[in-house]
């Protein structure tokens, strides 16, 4: 199974570890850098999912499970991960997750666990990819999922709060281990069309979310894994410390340009009359 974008054979010898390669977009990354040759080991809490993902391309993704919350068990994976293959080239931080509640009806509970999962998995992850594979290597690329819009999602501020300190963590981690050779970055993704999202819910939600975007379309997991493999080409080698948005405009407005109530009967935004120049 080859790219759709990207040469065959471009990431031969690469070896990628992707949290999260269960489903919806850690799954099409996973398949992605398979089909250009890496080695991908994908890991999450349960195995059923991963294995149906390593099916896909069975000589190329490893599954391993792993839940990214527990030290001990990352230290475990990225162990078993080098002394198998030898070395991390990209690790791709895709687990997350959060579920809607207004603010005044999130527990301490209910916050911390957002924030352990989005926030202390990717450390743990990156911290121990980082210690015990990449620095020694002297190189090695980070890529860490997160969400668009970046002003904030109401019904999620636990995990705007959590979205937001990743993207902080790869810039300062862009800095401090840039002398060792490592590259750190961010995607925020914005609506995406998920086999999950695409299933879960009726197509009159699902074009009421592809309307709030200025592309008015939905993105595909696809779009995603292309930057991911982009940024762990050659071509990416420069790319650090920043935070790439894929979201169809989404971050820059919301809906539809010019708005209904402010354009023309033919679609024409409205201008003020202006006395010739």
């Amino acid at each position: 199974m080859g790219s759709a974008v990207f040469r065959e054979g471009l990431l031969d010898g690469q070896v990628a570890l992707v949290s999260g390669g269960g489903s919806g977009i850690g799954r099409a990354i996973a398949v992605e850098l398979a089909g250009l040759g890496a080695h991908v080991v994908i890991c999450g809490r349960r195995l059923e999912p991963l294995e149906e993902t390593a099916g896909l391309v069975p000589e190329g993704i490893e599954p391993v499970a792993c839940d990214i919350r527990e030290e001990d068990e990352v230290a475990a994976l990225v162990d078993g991960v080098v002394a198998r293959h030898g070395r991390i080239d990209l690790l791709v931080n895709n687990a997350g997750g959060q579920y809607m509640a207004g603010a005044e009806d999130i527990t301490p509970k209910g916050f911390r666990t957002v924030m352990r999962l989005n926030v202390e998995g990717t450390w743990l992850m990156t911290h121990a990819v980082a210690t015990k594979a990449m620095i020694p290597a002297g190189a090695g690329k980070v890529v860490s999922i997160t969400l668009s819009p970046h002003n904030g999602m109401p019904g999620m501020a636990h995990s705007s709060a959590a979205r937001a300190a990743v993207e902080n963590l790869m810039r300062v981690l862009s800095v401090e281990w840039a002398r060792h050779g490592l590259s750190l970055n961010a995607i925020a993704a914005g609506q995406i069309g998920t086999p999950t999202l695409l299933t879960k819910y009726p197509k009159p939600i699902v074009d009421a979310m592809a309307s709030t975007v200025p592309a008015q379309r939905l993105g595909t997991v696809e779009e995603i894994a292309w930057l991911v493999a982009y940024l762990a080409s050659p071509a990416g080698d420069f790319v650090s410390g920043t935070v790439l948005t894929v979201d169809g405009a989404r971050d820059n407005w919301n809906g539809l340009w010019p708005p209904p109530a402010s354009a023309d009967a033919g679609g024409h935004p409205l201008a003020e009359a202006r006395r010739p120049v």
